[in-house]
């Protein structure tokens, strides 16, 4: 239990898993929530999540909606982390404050519809499983001074697969592009991932806005090499990660993210 007199609140273990997850996304809006926790209910989401608000394990923010007004986000405050033990990655900003053209935040709530694609959706893969995802905030290693967005792993029939999370939103210039190319390929090449993750390869899944941005980007990296890199938009990979939206360096065919086994 949490909290004063006016404020109480029994700490469930749902809470307790959504607080260790924001360790991981760092801030959440309430779909993203409703994953993690396993809410059916938006009503009974947003109740919950201001009760925990109140009793200060939780911090809240705005953004403004698409459909007009204030979406709420959420993030772990620094008595939500101690309660769980995990590090608190809550943002450095005023509760309740508006986020305007907060591209960390944008880019970050992103990252994290892929992240619960993948965790918390059916795979829609016979034999395919969730295995793990990393957030990284420091570098791999200190040669390559590289920080991917995210790494995801999935056991197949056929073994692990492994993949690097690259969510491009338009910001980066081409020449920032050309060295995490060469970073990416170092890093499968000298032995490097092998010996830090324990698996023998990785794709590296460059998510975009667009076509036309996945295309300047394709035709940089194919310069440097046609292995490793995967290329969709991000509105295709968050409605269906699995389907036939993915392109390599080269070429204009769709494939999907995996083929059906036997």
């Amino acid at each position: 239990m949490t909290g004063n007199s006016r404020e109480r609140l029994i700490v469930q273990e749902r809470d307790r898993r959504l607080l260790r997850e924001l360790a991981v996304m760092r801030i959440i809006d309430r779909e993203q929530a409703k994953q993690v926790v396993g809410f059916g209910s938006t009503t009974r989401a947003n109740a919950r999540l201001v009760a925990l608000m109140r009793a200060g394990l939780l911090r809240r923010y705005f953004v403004a909606s698409s459909a007009g007004g204030k979406k709420a986000l959420y993030a772990t405050s620094e008595k939500g982390a101690l309660l769980v033990g995990v590090p608190y990655r809550g943002l450095r900003r005023p509760q309740h404050q508006l986020l305007v053209a907060d591209f960390t935040v944008e880019h970050q709530l992103a990252v994290n519809d892929l992240h619960c694609a993948l965790q918390y959706q059916p795979i829609p893969v016979p034999g395919v499983t969730f295995s793990r995802w990393l957030a990284f905030q420091q570098v791999l290693t200190p040669a390559l001074r590289l920080i991917p967005d995210g790494y995801v792993e999935l056991r197949t029939p056929a073994g692990t697969l492994a993949a690097f999370f690259e969510v491009d939103f338009g910001t980066e210039t081409l020449a920032i592009w050309k060295e995490k190319a060469d970073k990416y390929l170092q890093l499968a090449i000298s032995g490097e991932y092998a010996r830090k993750f324990g698996e023998r390869s990785f794709r590296v899944l460059v998510i975009t806005h667009s076509d036309r941005r996945a295309l300047s980007i394709r035709k940089m990296v194919g310069a440097i090499t046609k292995k490793i890199f995967w290329f969709a938009k991000l509105a295709d990979a968050k409605r269906d990660f699995f389907g036939t939206i993915w392109q390599r360096c080269t070429g204009d065919t769709r494939e999907p993210f995996l083929r059906n086994t036997p």
